[in-house]
């Protein structure tokens, strides 16, 4: 009886709103706010302690990493905002304000990460990144104004790679650092619902394509890799993938917890059989790749 009660508490508790929840939306300013806060200090102690400060100074990075920061920036930028209109809506408010005050969380959280790298030493703000976090949350926007539903959602995959042990102090030391910083082992992905598409057709709601986009061979932002591995000619190169996907959010449940767990997971591509091209190596068929 009592897990009965847990289970049936959880449920209330996860249920969106039909009507405008003051409790709620002041429970999520104060938690956005706190939360926010929290990461913008844990970025500060992971990427910028190290180094000095400086005037606030604009920086062009728009070549660096074969462009891997700025898609990352768009992912960022989608979801980050995708949740804040997601909470929005757990508490009731209109659909209006979810994409005012929701969707341009993502915006407005990244702006601050770019003023903190204006004020290192060893960064700088970068305009290409204000414009990569724009397009994340124009991508969310766009698609609630145009379709009323996300068919098509950024999505990211991550293996660990060779090149982090020769600079981890910039590639990341450990498993959870890489993550963040080890461009060579990110992959991106646009993941589209097809039945989204296609209304009619007998195609499995949760069944989607995905085109990813990742890189490899850098040690450096600018390729400058020989200082490193000296005896490897190492080279950049860009890699493209095709690839399944399951979009676990048009898994029909009456569990609103399996549906906030299908929401929270949708960030990451589901491992499937994928088609990789590369200038440098050509097509690679995977059975599985994440």
């Amino acid at each position: 009886m009592s897990n009965c009660v847990a289970q049936s508490g959880v449920q209330n508790f996860l249920k969106p709103s039909d009507t405008l929840n003051s409790k709620r939306k002041n429970t999520v300013f104060i938690s956005e706010s706190v939360v926010s806060a929290t990461a913008l200090v844990g970025l500060n102690q992971l990427w910028y302690a190290d180094y000095p400060r400086s005037d606030f100074h604009f920086i062009n990075d728009n070549q660096e990493w074969l462009q891997m920061d700025k898609v990352g920036h768009v992912f960022s930028s989608y979801h980050i905002g995708r949740f804040g209109s997601e909470m929005l809506q757990w508490s009731g408010v209109s659909p209006k304000k979810q994409l005012v005050y929701g969707a341009g969380l993502g915006f407005a959280f990244l702006t601050a990460v770019e003023v903190m790298d204006g004020f290192s030493s060893q960064w700088g703000a970068s305009a290409g990144d204000v414009v990569a976090n724009a397009t994340g949350t124009a991508l969310y926007v766009s698609q609630e104004l145009l379709w009323k539903e996300q068919r098509i959602t950024p999505k990211f995959s991550f293996h660990t790679t060779r090149f982090a042990k020769y600079r981890p102090e910039v590639l990341g030391s450990s498993f959870s650092e890489q993550i963040l910083k080890d461009y060579n082992g990110q992959t991106y992905w646009l993941s589209a619902n097809l039945k989204s598409f296609f209304k009619d057709s007998k195609i499995p709601k949760i069944l989607n394509v995905a085109i990813g986009y990742g890189a490899d061979g850098m040690l450096t932002g600018k390729g400058e890799n020989s200082a490193f591995i000296p005896d490897e000619n190492l080279s950049e190169s860009r890699q493209f993938y095709l690839s399944l996907d399951l979009d676990l959010t048009k898994i029909e449940t009456k569990s609103h917890f399996l549906k906030t767990f299908f929401s929270v997971f949708s960030v990451l591509k589901i491992p499937a059989p994928t088609l990789e091209y590369s200038a440098n190596e050509g097509f690679r068929a995977h059975v599985l790749y994440f």
